[in-house]
């Protein structure tokens, strides 16, 4: 049985990030956004607190914490802003996490350790110019020479490219081979032929840099190959599991924050004689504000909970990033709508996260490309597939020995309209490995699927 209730680690971890919003953040947004100022120090203030090493275990330099308590952290920064949230994304769930998982002793020692106590910033590089979703056709390329690749190409899109320390890279070592050409490189700031660039003229998340990398003959020792050469595409994979958590999670603070300020304005603004809180269509935004940030909020737990427990979760993070995103771009719109033409300009803080809240429909997949993930997983055309490096339970937690290691997702085995069991399609690399998952190879196939993880969510969930 999952107990929902938050335990006094994570009441303490709450607290002491809600206090550090509301003295270093809340007091200075509204100019910063204004003005597109990136503030190096409330980064630093975040690795003195124990926040940029959240989940990273305490040999590594980090605090330790359970993905809840990571997940709130996510939930109350971008409750503040975006673009703190965004800097636990990068930083802690797509590089640091996928470090822990996947990097050697040595590259733990060198990289994971500075960037668990915040010393050293980190960010994710997958997206370039002409590939984004299709992240299985990466351009940039990675050839061996001697004892290290040379690194050709370019980046963009890239959070905290101008300030990052260290860039976990993706390039192609054989293009033929698609994305098992593909190799994971952890690039050091100041190796030869790397350079960035910020870029200009985002609708939202001004107080964040946002930017481009250009390799240009960047040569990486072999030593600085994060697993093996054509494993690249399984470790992004893996890690956008972590950083769409982290956007989920973020998204439902988003959400709350929008229905605190709506809240706040029901009850000040009057209109015909009384609060437009008492108004039945004001209500019915409120109310389904609030209905999406308990749903939201339990959709992350339950991810929350198979992370704690080293459980595959590629499923359920994938349904809470796609619905709590979803969620909050909604939440923001009422929230404007609420405040009227007060919600238009920058004396509230609503539009403000109405800019915010629309990239994060757009990142770590598409609202579309999650409903196809979903869709895929209930037809029974998806299951994960085992990987090398099994998923790593959180600091004080044990894998179930119930459950098998890779626990497959829940699918359907109900007939289709014609009465028969659904039949698996053909899909393209892009389609088909897009998220580290392969179409199952028959209809049996998945009612055995079925029935196998419908016996490991009832040990799950009951």
């Amino acid at each position: 049985m999952i107990d929902l209730s938050l335990t006094p680690e994570n009441r303490l971890v709450q607290d002491t990030v809600r206090d550090f919003t509301a003295t270093e953040i809340e007091p200075y947004i509204r100019d910063w956004d204004a003005r597109g100022e990136v503030h190096l120090e409330v980064f630093r203030r975040m690795g003195e607190l124990g926040f940029l090493g959240a989940p990273i275990p305490e040999e590594y330099g980090g605090a330790g914490m359970d993905y809840v308590s990571l997940g709130i952290l996510c939930e109350e920064l971008e409750a503040a802003d975006t673009s703190f949230r965004v800097a636990m994304s990068v930083h802690v769930g797509l590089n640091s996490l996928t470090l822990l998982h996947w990097g050697t002793e040595d590259q733990k020692r060198r990289f994971l350790v500075t960037q668990a106590r915040g010393e050293k910033l980190a960010t994710f590089a997958l997206t370039e110019p002409g590939v984004g979703t299709d992240a299985a056709n990466l351009t940039t390329t990675a050839r061996r020479d001697g004892d290290g690749y040379v690194l050709n190409g370019s980046k963009i899109w890239i959070s905290l490219a101008d300030v990052a320390d260290h860039f976990l890279v993706f390039a192609n070592v054989d293009r033929a081979k698609k994305h098992r050409g593909i190799t994971a490189f952890i690039v050091e700031r100041g190796m030869a032929g790397l350079t960035t660039g910020t870029i200009h003229g985002k609708m939202g998340i001004h107080a964040g840099n946002t930017g481009t990398l250009f390799f240009d003959d960047v040569r990486v020792p072999v030593d600085n190959r994060l697993g093996e050469e054509g494993e690249g595409f399984t470790i992004a994979m893996s890690a956008i599991d972590q950083g769409r958590y982290t956007v989920a999670s973020g998204a439902v603070g988003l959400a709350q924050a929008c229905l605190t300020a709506s809240l706040r304005y029901a009850h000040e603004r009057k209109t015909f004689g009384e609060e437009i809180g008492r108004h039945q269509l004001v209500k019915q935004m409120i109310a389904k504000m609030g209905a999406g940030i308990d749903a939201g909020r339990l959709l992350c737990r339950q991810a929350a909970y198979l992370k704690n427990r080293g459980l595959r979760n590629t499923r359920e993070t994938s349904l809470a990033k796609w619905f709590c995103t979803d969620h909050a771009v909604q939440s923001a719109l009422d929230a404007i709508q609420i405040h009227g033409a007060y919600g238009y300009s920058n004396e509230y803080p609503v539009e403000r996260y109405l800019r915010n809240a629309k990239a994060a429909v757009i990142y770590e997949g598409t609202s579309q490309l999650h409903t196809l993930i979903q869709a895929d997983y209930l037809l029974g055309y998806r299951e994960d597939k085992p990987m090398r490096c099994p998923p790593l339970p959180a600091s004080g937690f044990q894998r179930p020995e119930s459950v098998a290691v890779e626990r497959r997702p829940l699918v359907s085995d109900a007939p289709t309209s014609s009465g028969r069991p659904p039949q698996p399609r053909e899909m393209s690399d892009a389609g088909g490995t897009r998220d580290g998952i392969s179409p199952t190879r028959s209809s049996a196939s998945a009612k055995t699927t079925a029935s196998r993880n419908a016996q490991a969510r009832g040990s799950l969930l009951k």
